[in-house]
């Protein structure tokens, strides 16, 4: 059994399913190349016949990325299989994942297939996609409810058909441990070809036990974990790659396996992700979380005075934490400032694109005296999104007074052309979305509205999150200003222009 444990992130696809995050073209390229630079063995890009957009952000990430394998999920369906060979054909290595579903629910209410028929599909499919590349991974979708007898048949006729790895989901998060763990051993051990792939665990977080049950598949013989960025993913998320990875590297007493992750990029690719689908890291998260390594305690301030080991099984800096040096200031040059996005793995596409986030730079700098690596992150991510943006801020008046309505002044550009509004409620930010809700009519539903700071100081930038909904889509806003007022507009404005973008995707499992 080999001691390497694969790390497959599937933030870019599974966790791109949360309500919400979706990810455009270059943000997807953006986190593809911090994954690369953590050394992420495997890089599942999209779901390539889900639309347009995505066999784009597939193809354009398998052209970006040199030393990660691409992957694009597909169906067991032919033309499933074809646009995702098509969009991984520029990759230097590329893998297909094809997936069909093997509970007798899924076949029964949902394919509507016998056991044989799904069988006979998986095969083919196996075969298909071993004409575009020779890394083929095949998934039971729901194996974590499936008969086990039906997926040790279906395991080896897979394998036999070309597949290199084979993946056992816990789609609905259904499992526990110990449950999980006897059924990747049992299969191991009773499929009689399984030396001939690696096997894999992709489990869902429904029940709290994703990152418990893939540890559970580790110590059982699998040797390859799929999971997300800060567990992202849809309902309860996926298991958490910073989890997974700090897990097995801290108890190797209890692990014979490890990964090639250079945890040292782990808070940075937290962040990052953060950042770009609006998906706020909770304070307390393991590993990625404000208070990881926080000691409010008095006890437990004085044993890590007098040796960190007393409370602390990890080093914070070994994840990336405390990394956040001033790198910038605003006597930097265009040159410094190009060279240092590209260290954090953003590259410009033109070079309006450069100067404008460059003007942006600026401008920052001339508010806030000390820029970090997490300011510049959000900078560009706000940079990128206007670029694409109908409607822009162009101004914004708010007028506070105790015990009296605020009054906010906006002025919008609405495809070039200006439109002004003014609203008066008791609150600034619903003053603010007042107005702007005056010029651009559109029914939206306020679900979430978060407010954080990108770092440490008084002058930091203020990042805003919202959750906006419309006729049943649900989507994530970001803004970030040193004014909060601001922010929460241009979160709000950021919001409102991916509701009216609306591209239709397929969703994997329909």
């Amino acid at each position: 059994m080999s001691d390497k444990l694969i790390i497959f992130d599937t933030t870019l696809r599974d966790g791109e399913q949360s309500p919400g995050a979706s990810m455009t073209k270059d943000e997807k390229v953006r986190i593809a190349k911090v994954l690369e630079k953590m050394r992420v063995d495997v890089i599942e890009a999209g779901f390539a016949i889900a639309s347009q957009g995505d066999f784009e952000a597939v193809s354009a990430v398998a052209k970006a990325v040199k030393d990660s394998t691409i992957c694009s999920l597909a169906r067991a369906l032919d033309k499933d299989i074809d646009r995702a060979g098509e969009a991984v054909s520029h990759a230097n290595s590329s893998r297909i994942h094809t997936f069909i579903a093997t509970s007798d629910i899924h076949m029964e209410k949902k394919l509507g297939m016998t056991r044989d028929e799904v069988v006979a599909q998986a095969v083919h499919a196996v075969k298909r996609a071993r004409k575009y590349t020779d890394d083929v991974e095949f998934s039971a979708e729901d194996a974590g409810r499936s008969d086990i007898d039906f997926l040790c048949r279906i395991f080896e006729a897979a394998i036999n058909a070309g597949a290199t790895t084979i993946n056992v989901p816990d789609t609905v998060g259904y499992n526990i441990p110990h449950q999980f763990g006897e059924t990747m051993r049992s299969l191991i051990e009773r499929i009689p070809n399984s030396d001939k792939a690696i096997f894999s665990a992709h489990c869902h977080n429904d029940l709290g036990l994703a990152v418990s049950n893939s540890l559970s598949a580790v110590l059982n013989g699998a040797r390859q974990i799929e999971c997300t960025i800060n567990g992202l993913g849809e309902r309860a998320g996926n298991t958490s790659l910073e989890e997974v990875v700090m897990a097995v590297r801290t108890r190797q007493d209890i692990f014979d396996c490890d990964t090639n992750i250079d945890a040292q990029h782990i808070v940075a690719a937290s962040r990052l992700v953060s950042s770009v689908t609006g998906f706020v890291v909770q304070p307390n998260k393991a590993i990625v979380g404000a208070n990881a390594f926080a000691h409010e305690a008095g006890i437990h301030q004085d044993g890590v005075l007098k040796h960190r080991e007393t409370y602390e099984i990890m080093r914070a800096e070994d994840v990336g934490w405390n990394t956040n040096k001033l790198v910038l200031g605003k006597h930097s040059g265009r040159n410094a400032f190009k060279a240092r996005l590209k260290e954090l793995g953003v590259e410009f596409d033109s070079e309006e694109s450069l100067n404008n986030a460059f003007r942006r730079f600026k401008d920052l700098a001339d508010k806030k005296h000390e820029i970090f690596d997490e300011d510049l992150q959000a900078l560009v991510s706000e940079t990128q999104s206007e670029m694409k943006e109908s409607i822009r801020l162009v101004a914004l008046k708010v007028s506070s007074e105790t015990g009296e309505d605020n009054i906010a002044n906006v002025t919008l550009s609405v495809d070039g052309e200006e439109k002004h509004a003014e609203a008066s409620t008791s609150g600034s930010v619903d003053a603010a979305y007042s107005a702007i809700n005056k010029i651009v009519d559109v029914d939206l539903n306020l679900q979430l509205y978060s407010v954080s700071n990108v770092t440490q100081g008084t002058d930091s930038l203020g990042e805003v999150n919202v959750r906006l909904e419309h006729d049943g889509r649900i989507v994530n806003g970001q803004g970030a200003d040193t004014d909060i007022i601001t922010a929460s507009a241009k979160a709000y404005i950021n919001g409102l222009n991916k509701i009216l973008a609306h591209r239709m995707r397929a969703h994997p499992q329909v």
